[in-house]
């Protein structure tokens, strides 16, 4: 059975507390596993969560911030020492290729894994596998930012009336599915559009025409909302979004399931940011991360 979750192995900004160690993310999507922003710790949460370096295949760093690479220099060497069997990709912006070098080698260890670093320069598709497209959109930060999105692409569902009108039944459905025509009955004429899914990685950023295009139409949208909206100028100051603009831009996007993360230490109730979610008019499912947390993609349309 195929899996599609995020694991949340870390919440906070730059300076971690008590609760909150700071960012990591791994999404689980089917065989694949796509590990975003390994800040400091990682290596330790991903123990704690269950995550085995074997489950990585992709590593997506949105900016050489602290709090979202400094991680890297640990997952990388165990991927290393674990041997995973599979080749690892890393993606990460260009402009912070001397950062990536130095956290690949902070240490001496022993290469054993193909690491393929493939650095992002501009806005478009990264990757095209059976399973999804992985974009970048650029964001707006002090540094180089990118948010990262997945899109399945659409299938067919078969629809069980026009299959019995038609006296398609048993193998002759696979067949058809696999086929696209049986005899005079086109795919077409028993099925419909069923849309891929979509999930959105959005950290470090201002509003901005990246974070709306990173949004539009997810069923899972992951976003930072570092500060509540009482502090709305210490956003925009240092780049970063507060919880009623980050909900705006899931209410406005259709947004199925919005996950708030990325808190600053300044703030020590978590509802808060639901409350003021809410307020922004989201209506959807929300959660308010916290650490070593699974949340499942929304279930098919």
């Amino acid at each position: 059975m195929s899996v599609r979750e995020l694991v949340i192995l870390g919440t906070a900004s730059q300076v971690p507390t008590r609760h909150r160690n700071h960012n990591g993310y791994l999404l689980r999507w089917d065989g694949e596993g796509i590990l975003f922003d390994p800040g400091e710790g990682t290596q330790r949460q991903m123990v704690r969560a269950g995550v085995a370096a074997h489950d990585l295949n992709r590593i997506c760093v949105t900016h050489f911030h602290g709090d979202h690479s400094l991680g890297l220099a640990g997952v990388i060497q165990r991927i290393n020492l674990d041997k995973v069997p599979h080749e690892v990709t890393a993606h990460y912006p260009r402009s912070g290729q001397r950062f990536f070098d130095r956290l690949r080698y902070a240490t001496a260890y022993r290469e054993t894994v193909p690491l393929t670093e493939a650095p992002v320069a501009a806005d478009g598709v990264l990757a095209a596998t059976p399973s999804y497209t992985l974009e970048a959109r650029r964001l707006s930060h002090p540094v180089e930012s990118y948010g990262y999105r997945l899109i399945e692409p659409d299938g067919r569902r078969m629809l069980p009336d026009r299959l019995a009108a038609h006296g398609i039944e048993g193998p002759e459905v696979g067949r058809l599915q696999r086929e696209g025509r049986l005899g005079d009955i086109a795919l077409e004429d028993v099925s419909e559009v069923r849309r891929g899914q979509r999930f959105a990685f959005v950290m470090d950023t201002r509003l901005c025409d990246g974070v709306h295009a990173l949004a539009e139409s997810c069923d899972l949208l992951v976003i930072e909302s570092t500060f509540l909206d009482e502090d709305t100028e210490l956003a925009v100051e240092f780049g970063h979004l507060t919880a009623g603009q980050a909900a705006a831009v899931a209410r406005d996007a259709g947004v199925r399931h919005l996950v708030l993360t990325h808190f600053s230490q300044r703030y020590s109730e978590p509802q808060e940011f639901e409350r003021q979610a809410r307020a922004a008019g989201f209506e959807g499912e929300l959660t308010v991360a916290h650490d070593l947390q699974r949340v499942p993609l929304p279930k098919r349309r």
